[in-house]
């Protein structure tokens, strides 16, 4: 999807390497003072760049934007499925999916931030696009959910869309409230707790009888 990028250079590991250059800076400005305000020559100046360097690789600000999103999306797509890769048991590939997520979101707070806040700023079809890579990286999270219910260790009633979105909407709490959390426990902390309130309530008989042994362990 950043291939729908155009530009001026085509070394693709230039671009690589510059463009994160980019997305760095201007994230941390499109979290401080907003998007619509942020200047292509604030983003130079932050990035030690530039403009016209900053036009070799990208035409607008809002790919700028666009590719800042797609980093973080991209993130979920690799470092879920590494996280669950070796794991056989389908409860901790669960809880080890989960766990990616929110450290995805604690790598790249900025990022996340700028998804809820600014997705909307994206034209028609790149919204659609974010949305598609959205519903890709819950596809992860649901199968596992779907997983655990084949042997009975989630109550097979469940909503398994409602509980994919409880633990995205959980593993995104920590950056957009990070504010808070940080001052209060580490993520991995976070991601305990979190766990043991929602997983209490879904987790079959069976379910919590494992879970409990797991963390007696």
């Amino acid at each position: 999807m950043a291939s729908q990028v155009k530009s001026k250079v085509d070394v693709p590991e230039l671009i690589d390497r510059r463009r994160a250059q980019f997305i760095n800076a201007a994230s941390e400005l499109f979290g401080r003072q907003g998007y619509h305000v942020t200047t292509i020559r604030q983003i130079a100046q932050a990035a030690g760049v530039s403009v016209g360097l900053i036009y070799q690789y990208v035409e607008d600000k809002e790919d700028i934007l666009f590719l800042a999103l797609l980093d973080v999306l991209n993130a979920y797509e690799q470092q879920i499925p590494n996280a669950i890769k070796d794991l056989v048991d389908p409860l901790e590939r669960l809880i080890a999916a989960v766990q990616a997520y929110c450290h995805v979101n604690d790598q790249n707070v900025n990022g996340t931030v700028l998804a809820y806040r600014e997705t909307k700023s994206l034209q028609k079809a790149r919204r659609a696009l974010i949305q598609a890579k959205e519903l890709k990286t819950n596809a992860l999270i649901a199968r596992c959910i779907q997983d655990c219910i084949k042997i009975e260790l989630i109550d097979p009633a469940i909503d398994v869309e409602l509980l994919t979105y409880q633990f995205v909407m959980f593993s995104h709490a920590w950056a957009l409230k990070a504010w808070r959390f940080r001052s209060m426990m580490t993520v991995d902390l976070y991601v305990e707790r979190g766990l043991n309130l929602m997983l209490h309530s879904v987790l079959s008989t069976r379910g919590k009888k494992i879970y409990a042994r797991r963390k007696s362990i």
